[in-house]
């Protein structure tokens, strides 16, 4: 399209400059390129916002104001469309979530690993909800790194799975080499492994085919 293009974009940025938005706000603001929109408004002339925005008394910018107010009508319409959700509905969101973050391979059987509460609590109430699980044949490991205090890391997610500590396998402490940051994540990546290779094949057959259906449809 070139610099010819966009006529009504480059009009809205020059008008924007001139009121004093920054590059980033304007190219957010007309979903553009920053470097699009500084060849537009390169000669506008504009007084410049102090950089001290958050001082008390300041308005919120009209940018986060809209950007607020889409989040949390997004939050609404994600809460009424959950609150619709059937039994077939979360079983085959289970079978989607399994298909991105389980494990593919039958060596290393029906298992999921991560590190955000919310996907392991998720992963184990799925499994229990839809499946006759056997609890004394649920396990756990930790991948931790030295330093950070494992006691900690196996109570966290034990409560978070309900799976006891006795049923937590021996914890992996990779080596961390020097200058390494230390990981953000204070309880370590878990690992929830179900001994059962024939659920394995089941959630793997289905969660693939399910996939397929998008691929080749019909």
């Amino acid at each position: 399209m070139g610099h010819q293009g966009k006529i009504v974009e480059r009009a809205r940025a020059r008008e924007l400059r001139a009121e004093a938005w920054t590059l980033a706000e304007i190219a957010a603001e007309l979903g553009v390129a920053k470097g699009s929109v500084s060849v537009w408004v390169r000669d506008v002339e504009f007084v410049a916002k102090p950089r001290n925005r958050n001082r008390t008394g300041d308005s919120p910018h009209p940018m986060t104001v809209r950007k607020q107010a889409e989040l949390e009508d997004c939050r609404r319409r994600g809460q009424e469309f959950a609150a619709t959700a059937t039994d077939r509905d979360l079983y085959i969101w289970g079978l989607a979530m399994y298909h991105g973050e389980g494990s593919k391979t039958e060596a290393s059987g029906f298992q999921l690993a991560n590190t955000s509460d919310e996907i392991v609590a998720a992963f184990v109430t799925w499994m229990r909800r839809f499946f006759e699980i056997e609890e004394t044949r649920l396990r756990a490991s930790l991948y931790l790194h030295e330093g950070l205090d494992e006691a900690a890391a196996v109570a966290h997610w034990s409560h978070i799975t309900g799976i006891p500590p006795g049923q937590f396998t021996k914890t992996y402490r990779p080596s961390r080499p020097a200058g390494h940051k230390t990981s953000k994540h204070e309880h370590g990546c878990v690992s929830i492994r179900y001994h059962d290779i024939s659920l394995f094949r089941r959630v793997m057959a289905e969660s693939t085919a399910l996939t397929c259906r998008f691929v080749i449809p019909g």
